[in-house]
């Protein structure tokens, strides 16, 4: 309080009075002396003073404390012993000068306040002036001094009187356009500290200027608290924190250039996010590398600015990041935003840059979003990622099947086979989605691999389908599609295309020890293919056969006795088939070349029993047989040609006609029992219907005979060819003019 303070400077003052007169050895002597002497004039000085007491007590307090404390300090033990005494004298000396003090202070506050009237909007304009040109350093001294003034004159009248508002608010309302500088000065410097990282490659000393503004009113703020604490005085606008409010403005200034880095949106520029992302990347780097080579200077090592700055850039980016998760985001955003947040964040491209190391660790970075955050976005994503390739694959099958139609032929390989586009716009669908994944982790990579394939599966069964209906379209008139043949085969070649694209996609992005869990998936997609693969060259020998239905109804007739060239006409025209079916992949073409084969010569035996002709002589069967021999030449020798390279020992199949023209053509009626038996060792799944339609053909075996010739048959052992493929079976017998024989 202001009592302790007064006594407190009354001891002080006495003190350094009495020490004042005992300054020299020889006075020591004369302390006994000066203390009868001053007893004396104490006791003269009490008896006046309890005259006088009621009037001065009253007139001032303080005065009659420090009498009071002189006096005490007079008679004090502690000083006696040292021999100290001081004169009433000094004393009477001392409470004028106490007075006149007094005296002074208030006619100094008077004239200084009026002065201060006069003067304060001079040094105010100064100060703005000072400002207005960016001589902060200036402009802050000129503040401080109009501040400290301000404050000293506040604590004066409140030391003298704390509880007299109205003069303090005069103080206040003199220094008014003060509080504005201070404002005005403050604006100035968070401009500064806003543009900090511009301004620190331009001009550091303005920077260098700011700080120092804020480290002397830090000081102020400190002084005025610790004077607090001990007078329970503080000038108004006091602690300014403009340290903490520096902290802050760079705070709310990263916010916003970590906000402001989105240019576009998705209507405007699909790949905002990507170019938002990159944008971020590149001005955090560049800010962080300034702030540590350029910026950290700047400050005092206590604020540790390089620190606080990466915390804030780390804080703005999760809540950006947060921010951005929360969108409605689509299937590549997810995935640009995961990558960008789990890998390149904390890559060399950004905060594991080595100009930025040793001060940034990334691993004690903490993630910009959590787990929770992850799994939600990544389980979002492949969810629309399902949704999108069950899109894609319909749009690709729907484009696909728009070209089966086309009047010019499909596409060919570099091979010259037939295909369309479908493979590779499915693969390359696969192929970038997986790319997508393998950014973000091994783990979302193998459950895109995984749904990518469970998808082709799906895929692949409606493709078989489709081809289906394409076969039957075409069946219902077939002029059109003009090209069906062609899209035909490529339709085949893809599914070999396919075969190969999935193996390799599986060998790329699959691990080995993962290779199990999709065996069976991997077995029913073969399957698929090589089921739509055969239909389809089925559907293609279909094509040919219908073409050779005249010419192999010719066959086994008078016509065809007489000379008919239908097996020529056959010939060359499976061979122009052939000519198309050449743009088919080998291991299809292969199978398709034995399968074509086969039913030629299965159709030639068809002819044969469906009994169009019977021969009347020997004659007749010799002219018959030869020539059934001729024409199996003929058909060894035109699949030999299609057959070339491929390996395919396809002989035996034409060896079945020859065999049945030795039947024909025997002339030794007695002997016919054992050729029919050695046709039937060679092709055990000879019916007895047949053997019956044969020898009906032959034209010169009684019933009797068939019968006893079949019956015998049944006992006899068959040695057939191990490679022989069952052919007789597919071949059925009319049963009109000749009653069913039973085995």
């Amino acid at each position: 309080s202001t009592m302790e303070e007064t006594d407190r400077e009354a001891v002080a003052t006495a003190v350094q009075r009495v020490a004042g007169m005992l300054q020299r050895p020889d006075q020591l002597d004369k302390v006994e002396q000066y203390r009868r002497r001053e007893a004396r004039k104490k006791a003269s000085v009490e008896a006046r003073l309890k005259v006088q007491s009621g009037i001065t007590i009253e007139k001032s307090q303080p005065l009659h404390l420090l009498v009071s404390i002189t006096l005490n300090l007079t008679g004090n033990e502690k000083l006696r012993k040292n021999h100290l005494h001081i004169t009433f004298g000094e004393v009477a000396a001392f409470i004028l000068l106490y007075f006149f003090f007094m005296f002074w202070l208030h006619w100094f506050y008077s004239v200084f306040s009026f002065f201060a009237f006069l003067l304060v909007p001079e040094i105010v304009r100064e100060t703005q002036d000072l400002i207005e040109r960016g001589e902060l350093l200036q402009a802050h001294r000129k503040l401080m001094d109009l501040e400290c003034s301000r404050d000293n004159l506040m604590y004066e009248q409140y030391r003298m009187d704390s509880k007299n508002t109205h003069d303090m608010n005069l103080i206040h309302t003199y220094f008014g356009d003060m509080q504005k500088l201070s404002e005005e000065l403050a604006k100035q410097l968070w401009m500064v500290v806003q543009r900090s990282l511009v301004t620190v490659r331009r001009d550091p000393t303005l920077l260098v200027s700011v700080v120092r503004i804020i480290e002397r009113e830090e000081k102020i703020d400190r002084r005025m608290l610790d004077r607090k604490k001990q007078t329970g005085f503080i000038p108004p606008g006091r602690p300014k924190k403009w340290k903490e409010k520096m902290f802050n403005i760079l705070e709310r200034t990263v916010s916003i250039r970590i906000e402001g880095t989105q240019a576009d949106t998705r209507e405007s520029d699909k790949m905002w996010l990507v170019r938002h992302l990159e944008i971020i990347r590149k001005y955090v780097v560049d800010d962080l590398l300034v702030a540590k080579t350029l910026l950290d200077q700047c400050f005092p090592p206590h604020y540790d600015i390089f620190n606080k700055l990466l915390n804030m850039y780390h804080q703005a980016l999760s809540t950006r990041m947060q921010e951005l998760a929360a969108e409605d985001l689509e299937a590549n955003e997810i995935v640009s935003l995961l990558s960008w947040v789990l890998n390149t964040y904390k890559s060399a491209e950004m905060m594991g840059n080595s100009e930025l190391s040793p001060e940034v660790d990334v691993n004690s970075l903490n993630p910009l979003i959590s787990q929770n955050v992850v799994d939600q976005l990544l389980s979002k994503y492949m969810s629309t990622l399902t949704s999108n390739i069950i899109g894609w694959l319909r749009k690709a099958l729907e484009t696909d099947k728009k070209d089966w139609i086309k009047e010019t032929e499909p596409e060919a390989d570099q091979d010259g086979y037939y295909q369309t586009t479908l493979p590779a716009i499915v693969f390359q669908m696969f192929e970038q989605n997986l790319q997508v994944a393998a950014q973000i982790s091994e783990d979302l990579k193998t459950k895109v691999l995984l749904l990518c394939l469970q998808q082709m599966n799906s895929f692949l069964t409606r493709y078989k389908d489709e081809a289906q209906l394409y076969k039957e379209e075409h069946l219902k008139n077939r002029q059109y599609p003009q090209c069906y043949v062609q899209y035909m085969i490529a339709v085949i070649n893809n599914c070999q295309t396919f075969k190969e694209s999935i193996i390799s996609l599986k060998r790329k992005y699959l691990k080995i020890e993962l290779e199990d869990t999709l065996s069976s998936s991997h077995t029913n997609m073969d399957a698929t293919l090589d089921i739509i693969a055969k239909e389809g060259c089925s559907s293609l020998l279909d094509e040919v056969f219908m073409d050779l239905e005249p010419h192999l109804n010719e066959l086994m007739t008078k016509k065809w006795l007489m000379g008919s060239n239908a097996v020529g006409t056959i010939c060359v025209t499976v061979e122009d088939y052939f000519n198309d079916f050449s743009k088919i992949k080998k291991p299809y073409r292969k199978t398709m070349t034995i399968e074509a084969h086969r039913r030629v010569v299965v159709e030639y035996i068809r002819a044969i029993m469906l009994k169009r002709i019977s021969f009347k002589n020997a004659e007749e069967r010799k002219e018959g047989a030869e020539r059934m021999v001729k024409e199996a030449e003929q058909f060894r020798f035109l699949f030999k040609k299609l057959a070339a390279g491929s390996g395919e020992d396809t002989e035996g199949l034409c060896d079945i006609i020859e065999a049945i023209a030795e039947v024909i053509k025997l002339t030794d009626p007695s002997l016919l029992y054992l050729e029919v038996s050695t046709l039937v060792s060679k092709y055990p799944d000879i019916r007895d219907d047949h053997i019956a339609a044969l020898l009906t053909v032959r034209g010169d075996a009684s019933r009797d005979m068939k019968q006893t010739i079949i019956e015998t048959l049944d006992q006899g052992p068959s040695q057939p060819n191990p490679n022989y493929v069952p052919i007789f079976k597919e071949i059925t017998v009319p049963t009109l003019t000749v009653p069913k024989l039973l085995k």
